[in-house]
Order: structure tokens, then sequence, then C-alpha cells
């Protein structure tokens, strides 16, 4: 490893991906400043001292690995394919929220026969030459076709447009990622109903032994996850006030514990309201809630005299510690990659299958 003094983010060159990424720091207050667009470099203002770079998200995984980068973000699918056995490739968060696809197996429409990935070792098993697969994922398509019984197939690496190869006669069927399966369809292909490989989306990876040698380096990772981990957290809740008659603000609250989603993260803030005319018995009420729960939110609050109800987005809740965080220093102490199975499920937002395992059992 060569021996550095700045600290490194590598980011996806090109892309949806590449503007997902950069819309994502964005909003976790991480903006990337590039002044020269044709360049390969840029800077963040919120982490003086560490250099962005770009390239390509496969790329990324192998930077990171071999040490001449200390933080990517790339998909999930691409560090799950090449982070390699050493170890030295740690994920620091599998969800991002963006990025989103599947790796799947995908066969011919004409193999009416062929709906399962049973079916598929079944067709191979009666084929006189191996079966011929073609993927940017050799190694988790073959660790998947071999836990699946498909009993001989070959694997050809391909770039690029993956869907002609059965049309033009190199591969009986392909496994590539899919997000929406029109350009499948458009292929006449259909992915196996069973046949999903990996489910993926963006994730944060870093060099293990520079985390543990680096203060600087671990110190950035810190910082990155304080705001990755609020900025995610708070996407899926939203600020309530309401204005509130009662005697007492413990008699508000409790008003208001007997809702089960009028308690906040740790419970409502009551404070009095000054009234002109100066009626002492109106209170304003804030409670966080979750997007999903606010219709019944405001329904709780109107029940119990709730009036001049205010909701605002939330852009960042900040705990006491990134769970994340946690999760990392549990991994650098003891020399096992947790990451991300560490963090608690609740925790967690829906995230890939961990490396080294599949979907569509």
């Amino acid at each position: 490893m060569n021996q550095r003094t700045d600290v490194r983010l590598s980011l996806p060159s090109k892309g949806r991906l590449a503007e997902a990424a950069l819309g994502f720091l964005a909003a976790c207050g991480l903006e990337v400043v590039k002044p020269n667009p044709r360049q390969y470099a840029a800077s963040i203002s919120a982490l003086p001292g560490l250099t962005v770079l770009f390239q390509r998200p496969g790329d990324i995984v192998v930077s990171v690995r071999d040490g001449s980068v200390d933080f990517g973000i790339t998909g999930m699918d691409m560090v799950c394919e090449r982070r390699g056995d050493t170890g030295q490739v740690l994920v620091l968060h599998d969800a991002l929220g963006f990025g989103h696809c599947r790796l799947c197996l995908a066969v011919p429409e004409s193999w009416e026969t062929v709906c399962t990935v049973a079916d598929l070792a079944s067709y191979a098993g009666g084929l006189e030459r191996p079966l011929r697969l073609a993927t940017q994922f050799p190694r988790l398509t073959g660790s998947f076709l071999k836990a699946h019984g498909v009993p001989s197939f070959t694997l050809i690496r391909a770039e690029g447009t993956l869907e002609v190869a059965p049309a033009i006669g190199y591969a009986d069927l392909i496994a590539d990622l899919v997000s929406s399966g029109q350009t499948l369809r458009d292929n006449r292909l259909r992915p196996l109903e069973d046949g999903i490989i990996l489910s993926s989306q963006a994730g944060l990876i870093a060099n293990r032994d520079t985390l543990r040698a680096r203060p600087e380096v671990l110190g950035v990772a810190r910082h990155m996850l304080e705001f990755i981990e609020a900025h995610l957290r708070a996407t899926d809740h939203l600020s309530v006030i309401a204005n509130m008659r009662g005697s007492s603000t413990q008699a508000i609250a409790d008003r208001m514990f007997a809702q089960d989603t009028l308690s906040g993260l740790q419970g409502p803030t009551i404070s009095q309201v000054v009234v002109r005319g100066g009626d002492p018995n109106w209170y304003a009420v804030h409670i966080v809630v979750r997007r999903q729960q606010l219709f019944q939110a405001i329904a709780g609050l109107r029940a119990i005299g709730g009036s001049g109800v205010v909701v605002t987005p939330v852009s960042y809740i900040f705990e006491e510690e990134p769970a994340r965080y946690r999760a990392m220093m549990e991994a650098l102490g003891d020399g096992h990659d947790d990451t991300p199975g560490a963090v608690p499920a609740e925790r967690q937002a829906a995230g890939p299958a961990g490396c080294g395992q599949t979907r569509g059992e």
C-alpha cells in the first residue's frame, strides 16, 4: 500500500448511479464541489482534506481493496462480486437508498418449459455440452448456479450489452442487472421466477487496514456515517406541531400517550402558548412521526383537541451514536466483517442480500 497523507473517496464516474450519488451526498450535507467537469477530482467542503475521485463502479471496489482509495460509494452488486477474500473491503453501509437493481438469470422467451432454476438445472442436464451463460458477475452467478444444482455450465465474462448474447449465439442465457425489466422484454428474454441472484443498491465501503492505521480516515468515516444515518432516518419522518387546550403539560402528555402514533421519538415536546388575552390553558405540542403514519397522527391530535396542525420535513435525526459507526468499530476490533449484519434489523433500511448470500431459494 502506498503511503499517503490525503483521504480519498471514489464515486461512480457516469450514469444514473453517478448522478444519484452526488444528489444523495448533497442531501446529506456532503455536497461534492467539482469546479471543472472535465477533471476526475473534486472536494467536499464539509470534509476538508478529503479528495473525491471518479471511477467505474467495479474499479471503485478494487481501489478500496488495494488501499489506493480509502472510501467508495458503489453498487453492492459490484462489492459482492469484486471485494475478494482478503477482508480488506469493509462495508460501512449497505443500504443508501438509491441504485436499486436485481441481478437475475434471464432465458430466451422460447424456452417455454424453463420457468424456475430447477427447470434450468433439468434443461442443462439434458444438454450434450455445458450450458453457456454470459455475465459481468461470474463469481456471484457461479456460486448461485452451484448452490441450486445446475450440473454443467460455462461462464462467459462479458461487458456492455448482454441481452444480445442469446440472439447471436455466443451464450444460451444471461445473468444481468435488472431494474424495470423492459430491456429484457425488448430482447425477447424473461427472468426466471426464482432466479434473483442478488438484490442490490448503493453502499459505502472502506479499506479496513486504513481505518485501523490512520485516525484521520476513521474521523472521516464517523463524519460521513453521522450525516448519512441522520439523513436516512429523517427521510422517513416528519415534524408535526399543533396547538392544544389543556390544564397542564402532564395532562396533555397523558392524552397523547394514550394514542399509539403520538409518542414521538422519546416523547412529545409541550410548551405553553402565550395567548392574546392571557388564557393560560393553551399549549403547543411537537412530535416527530413516521411519514406513513402522518394521517393517523393528525387524526389522533384532532381527537384529543389538537388544532392548527403544521407539518414540515425533517432534514436530519442524529442519534447519540450512529448504529453503523458502532458496527464499524466492532468489525475493526475483532477483525471480522460483521457489517451490515451487526446492525440491528430494526435500524436498517431494507437492504440487499449479504455478500455470498443468494435470493430466490
